[in-house]
């Protein structure tokens, strides 16, 4: 396990390993081999059961995210400009037979019933969601969220629409 020590990257490359999905852990590679490039590095590629290979950004929050005034946020998906841009940059880079994923890994809190509906990951002796969006589905619906930080995010509602769990395109056959 290459990201041992980050643990939603730990806990997706078992997930992915556990399912027998073919994978890369890139890491800070594609810094090294564009050194000259501004482009964000991104997580992984991987192979899923559909006709496209993907560039994957992964993103760990928290399901539910308890702010420091104790109020709990559902379906948390806020990434940064520089995330989106790197990410459409990959995807030219690599062409058409590439598509790159935002794959959110949510460490699962509190009640079971208010979890996405998904079946959890368990991974040491905690619970993840693995939810994933296709780039273009998150730029359509992707709002500015902090000028301040350079971030957006996309509605909870929408995010619902257009999220997928892992599990759809990782069934190998």
């Amino acid at each position: 396990m290459s990201h041992g020590q980050i643990p939603y990257e730990a806990a997706f490359e078992h997930y992915l390993r556990s399912r027998g999905v073919p994978y890369v852990s890139v890491g800070e590679a594609p810094r090294m081999i564009f050194a000259g490039a501004k482009i964000k590095s991104f997580d992984f590629l991987v192979y899923p059961s559909d006709d496209r290979h993907w560039i994957v950004d992964l993103k760990g929050r928290r399901f539910p995210y308890v702010s420091g005034r104790g109020a709990k946020r559902y379906w948390e998906n806020w990434i940064t400009q520089g995330d989106l841009d790197g990410l459409a940059e990959w995807e030219t880079l690599f062409g058409e037979e590439f598509g790159a994923r935002l794959v959110f890994a949510y460490l699962l809190a509190g009640p079971p019933d208010r979890w996405p509906a998904v079946r959890p990951h368990r991974f040491r002796g905690e619970d993840y969601a693995f939810l994933a969006v296709a780039l273009a589905d998150y730029r359509r619906y992707c709002r500015r969220r902090s000028p301040k930080w350079q971030t957006v995010a996309v509605p909870k509602e929408a995010f619902r629409q257009i999220a997928r769990p892992m599990e759809l395109w990782c069934v190998q056959k």
